[in-house]
């Protein structure tokens, strides 16, 4: 007899409370009933319940292979579901929050081609520097960058990594040289990343260590990573910023890129989602079409 088919029987047999309940729920006959728990009984060696002709009971194994036969069960049917889910289609809202410029450049392009193929899907975008709280704010997916915080209830899924780049105008280069290593930089103006009371230092990446951090000098300190790309092309200053968002502005001439000799420093950008038993199809497409693509777009 198959085992999960006995399984079934002998759990429905205790929730029910007899073979006859359990028989006319299974649309099977009493007998096999029986036949299916004396055969789990026989393939244990050990007795499941006490019989006798006006009731049942579970012994004390009864009562521990029941709990266990449920996850048993449970995780079966999950599995099943697995496999409905490769036949089925997303459907239904699938809510994204991601940082703004990243997710204008490079997330959101990926998801509105990945909505394009699914029709039932509704998709809506939230574009902020804000950390949410998925439960709180009702988000399905969150995409990072940078270090996670340890955060219970949450998977995270590493998507892509970007590298940060020195740039600076050819117009600022011939005015003041390039510089060649780090400790040259001090010689140098810089337009760096600030929020109120806080600048973000320059990371340089050494083998074996902590990263070197820099913090340059600067009159002008701007807290929108496009606004500084645009000042570097400006001739204001050196910029350190993300390689796919200055790429364009390289490959045309209207940035140079600095320090070429020093390894750049690398970005994690991750897909994070609510611990679930069972990770919904929209879900597990979405991230599966952000791994596949986002690397890509982080040249």
């Amino acid at each position: 007899m198959d085992r999960l088919t006995s399984m079934t029987v002998f759990v429905k047999t205790v929730d029910l409370g007899s073979f006859a309940a359990a028989a006319e729920a299974l649309d099977i006959s009493g007998p096999m009933v029986g036949k299916h728990v004396r055969f789990l009984e026989e393939r244990l060696g050990v007795r499941l319940l006490n019989r006798t002709t006006r009731r049942q009971s579970l012994t004390d194994f009864g009562r521990a292979y029941y709990d266990r036969c449920r996850i048993v069960l449970a995780e079966a049917e999950a599995a099943d579901a697995l496999a409905a889910d490769q036949l089925a289609e997303p459907r239904g809202r699938l809510r994204v929050t991601m940082p703004a410029l990243l997710g204008r450049r490079c997330v959101a392009p990926i998801l509105l081609a990945f909505s394009e193929r699914y029709p039932r899907l509704e998709l809506e975008l939230s574009f902020g520097d804000r950390i949410v709280d998925l439960v709180e704010d009702g988000y399905d997916l969150a995409i990072r960058t940078g270090t996670l915080e340890d955060r219970a209830g949450l998977i995270a899924r590493r998507l892509a990594s970007h590298k940060m780049v020195v740039c600076a105008a050819p117009s600022y280069v011939e005015r003041h040289g390039s510089p060649h290593q780090v400790a040259d930089l001090g010689a140098h103006q810089a337009i760096t990343y600030s929020r109120p009371g806080w600048v973000h230092p320059w990371l340089f990446p050494r083998d074996g260590q902590r990263a070197l951090e820099v913090t340059p000098a600067s009159r002008v300190r701007l807290d929108d990573l496009e606004a500084i790309a645009d000042a570097a092309v400006s001739g204001i200053g050196l910029a350190w910023l993300p390689s796919w968002l200055v790429r364009q502005r390289i490959d045309s001439g209207a940035l140079v890129e600095v320090l070429q000799e020093e390894p750049g420093y690398r970005f994690d950008n991750y897909a994070l989602w609510l611990r679930t038993p069972h990770l919904s199809l929209k879900v597990r497409l979405a991230v599966d079409a952000l791994a596949a693509a986002l690397p890509k777009a982080m040249i």
